[in-house]
């Protein structure tokens, strides 16, 4: 009896917090995402027993161990991603349109094959120089760092008129760029302590991820559509989609591809064919989106409340130097790949503005899928406990500054350069 209590303490604790979280948020008109990680960071930091008198501060501790022991389980099983992360990605891939897709596909499979690339290379050797470790972890870290994530930029999003365009080529750049980077990793990770590798096992890695992930989710896109035209339940539609999405991810991992990269194409499809061909009614079409809304939310919420539990202030402190050098690295990297790739993807009948250039250099925010790879690290057993504390300090830093740092200043800049925000 006693476990079920705590299990449903929790949960309601969990909920309490998403309420608390989103009313935040409005009142003061800054990221869900960005309130969820301090509140994270509270709720670690602060002891409750000095808060509130005994037994409610013992009942809520025993409920934040048992969410962060869920916590570290999701992660260390691989069961982070591939729960959390699939709706996210689905959610904001089936929003994009055919014309900002081919508008825009260039920049963002560049910013998110070969800019992930040069951002790795960039960021290891800055940080290798200039904070003296050494090189194999800087790579590591690097890799690790690399992928951008778009939960946070979409938030900022949803209430500045953002050009469709950019919106889409900063989502796709996010969704390519994890698929890149996951292959950077396992290549990375599986070398260490190896004196030779090969070039060509790399590119043949990364472009069986690629292809494999994208036959599947194409194909799981269209075989969703033809039974979406033979059924007409809100409820049996609904559960489709659910199972296309995870369906899409299990599959592509089982054979070794791309799982996220399959996603990215289910909801790419289902967005501009099955929602569009008449397949499904208005009132059922309605009932999907609110959906995988509610589901992308309560991803968020699991996510970014999980950054905030890792974030720990005192080491945070202690390692400043190393997470500032990190840090910069990450956004000279940035820079690097950004305007280059902006400029050269210019066309004379459609110029990219110097303020997208901006955009995107400030909403290269790292986050939810750094943290996953991350925790990955624990059960490897070519790495040091020296290299794995460094890495830690290093990731959970700069995840923790581009949130607090670079959001407020997108925000804000978006705002400036776009309007006013949405109602």
């Amino acid at each position: 009896m006693v476990i079920y209590a705590t299990i449903e303490i929790t949960l309601t604790l969990f909920l309490t917090l998403m309420v608390a979280a989103q009313l935040i948020a409005l009142r003061f008109k800054v990221p869900y995402t960005l309130v969820l990680v301090f509140i994270g960071i509270a709720i670690t930091a602060l002891p409750l027993a000095a808060l509130i008198p005994n037994p409610i501060s013992e009942t809520l501790q025993t409920s934040v161990q048992w969410m962060q022991s869920i916590y570290g389980q999701m992660v260390e099983s691989g069961l982070f991603v591939g729960l959390i992360v699939p709706p996210l990605l689905f959610e904001a891939m089936m929003h994009i349109k055919k014309r900002e897709l081919r508008a825009m596909i260039r920049p963002s499979v560049t910013l998110a094959t070969f800019g992930v690339l040069l951002s790795t290379t960039v960021t290891s050797l800055v940080v290798w120089k200039l904070a003296g470790i050494p090189l194999p972890t800087a790579l590591l870290f690097a890799v690790i760092i690399s992928p951008t994530d778009t939960i946070t930029v979409l938030q900022v999003f949803r209430h500045i008129r953002v050009p469709a365009r950019l919106s889409a080529m900063m989502d796709m750049e996010a969704s390519f760029n994890d698929a890149t980077a996951i292959v950077l990793f396992t290549i990375l990770l599986s070398s260490v302590g190896l004196k030779y590798t090969s070039i060509f096992n790399g590119i043949d890695l990364f472009l069986y991820n690629f292809l494999a992930g994208t036959a599947i989710g194409f194909a799981v896109a269209w075989v969703m559509k033809g039974i979406h035209i033979r059924i007409d339940d809100k409820l049996a539609e609904t559960i489709l989609t659910l199972a296309a999405v995870y369906g899409s991810y299990v599959l592509a991992t089982a054979i070794g591809a791309s799982g996220l990269l399959a996603v990215v194409v289910v909801g790419l499809y289902f967005g501009n064919s099955t929602l569009t061909s008449g397949a499904i009614r208005k009132s059922v079409r309605r009932s999907i989106l609110s959906f995988w809304e509610i589901a992308a939310f309560i991803g968020n919420t699991v996510a970014f409340l999980f950054i905030g539990f890792e974030t720990n202030m005192v080491i945070f402190f202690q390692a400043a130097g190393l997470i500032l050098i990190a840090y910069l690295s990450t956004m000279i990297a940035r820079i690097v790949i950004v305007y280059p790739t902006l400029a050269l993807s210019n066309r004379p009948e459609r110029k990219i503005p110097l303020s997208w250039s901006n955009m995107a250099t400030l909403g290269g925010v790292r986050g939810a899928l750094s943290i996953a790879l991350l925790a990955t690290l624990a059960s490897s057993t070519s790495l040091h406990n020296v290299e794995v504390s460094t890495l830690t300090a290093m990731v959970l830093g700069v995840v923790f500054l581009s949130l607090v740092v670079q959001v407020p200043i997108l925000s804000n800049y978006a705002s400036r350069a776009f309007g006013r925000r949405k109602p």
